[in-house]
């Protein structure tokens, strides 16, 4: 009697391999993937994992038979993520002139999206901190597209930027990189503190015109075409990524935001160059920005404050509830830009004070901070 064969191996997960908790969506998945992929020249056995972000979303990557070679699928389960607002956001994007996805087919039912790919580099990516200058043909084309962008505003379509908005932002920071990350119970002397520095924040911010804003525009979310230097990749408007969070809000909340990255940190001259650049091309634009740089780049100062406090916030409940703790290593940076601009106003000491407190960062004056 022959003796049986032993069981194959289990062949190991192949790189960008997609994995699925939910048996029925995984089901739903391929049943949307197939039913398009004749009329969209798919090829649904090629479909691989591309990124993640910090949200519930996914991104996949397929071949396509057709000249655009690949293409993208977001996967948005819609108990967490709603996709409308990308949808309304793409078509006004592209209706502004701005290098955006298309949305090729759209599953509401299971969140599945099929789009565009506009490549496989970030700007983060070819960006090289040590050489500024072969930097700026990017930043330009980035300036650009951000004042089509803001160009197109109009108001009653996007959320509003209002305070609310802004007030329940600064308050992850207390709530989850003070209280949850760093353990410093949010009481007495220290509360007061914070909330008479956020009205100030929060009034210096609703000060400023109300554009369309992007509201994570920074070269991590901003693709380059390909080619051998940065000259060449200049070329091709940079697309635009992870913009469905859009709203109506503060024209200094963009330019703070590409300049004062979450992953990249430049010297203050880089900053300020490129920052001028957009300045005055706002300004010859007709957009509503202030007619005195020096009371615009305080303006888009604190504006970078309110980001910087909440991206903080954000990144410690990334860490300590949805088990993502790489970002959190990023929060030094936000550390170091939160005291930089606390340290120009004297407004914002009581601010300093926290921050350097809390973090060890000057000689203990005043008073201590109960720890939870």
């Amino acid at each position: 009697m022959t003796a049986p064969l032993p069981p194959a191996p289990t062949a190991p997960a192949l790189p960008g391999a997609i994995s699925w908790t939910d048996p029925q969506r995984a089901e739903a998945f391929r049943t949307w993937l197939a039913g398009i992929a004749d009329a969209q020249a798919l090829r649904p056995d090629t479909v691989r994992l591309a990124s993640a972000d910090a949200s519930f979303r996914r991104y996949f990557r397929l071949d396509s038979s057709g000249p655009e070679g690949t293409r993208i699928v977001m996967d948005a389960p819609p108990d967490k993520e709603n996709s409308a607002p990308f949808v309304q956001v793409a078509r006004l994007m592209a209706e502004a002139g701005v290098h955006v996805p298309r949305v090729l087919e759209w599953d509401q039912a299971h969140g599945f999206l099929l789009l565009d790919d506009l490549g496989r580099q970030t700007m983060l990516e070819v960006l090289d901190p040590a050489r500024p200058d072969t930097s700026r043909p990017l930043y330009d084309q980035a300036i650009d597209a951000l004042i089509r962008w803001q160009l197109s505003s109009k108001p009653g379509v996007l959320p509003p930027y209002d305070r609310a908005l802004l007030e329940r932002e600064l308050s992850l920071f207390p709530e989850w990189y003070l209280g949850r990350h760093r353990g410093v119970a949010i009481e007495g002397k220290l509360k007061e503190r914070l909330e008479r520095s956020f009205k100030l924040i929060v009034d210096s911010n609703l000060a400023a015109a109300s554009v369309y804003v992007h509201r994570d525009f920074m070269p991590r979310n901003l693709m380059v075409a390909p080619g051998d230097t940065l000259a060449e990749r200049a070329k091709t408007p940079l697309g635009v990524l992870d913009f469905q969070d859009a709203v109506h809000g503060p024209i200094t909340y963009d330019i703070a935001c590409l300049m004062r990255d979450a992953f990249l940190s430049w010297d203050e001259e880089f900053v300020l160059d490129i920052t001028v650049r957009y300045w005055q091309k706002a300004r010859k634009a007709g957009l509503p920005v202030d007619e005195d740089f020096g009371a615009f780049y305080r303006a888009v100062e604190w504006m970078g404050l309110q980001r910087h406090l909440k991206v903080a916030g954000i990144f410690a409940r990334l860490t300590l509830r949805d088990g993502k703790p790489r970002y959190l290593a990023d929060t030094p940076r936000f550390i170091a830009y939160i005291r930089a601009t606390a340290s120009r106003y004297s407004e914002l000491t009581p601010l300093l004070r926290v921050i350097d407190e809390v973090e060890g960062t000057t000689a203990v004056t005043g008073f201590a901070y109960g720890r939870v």
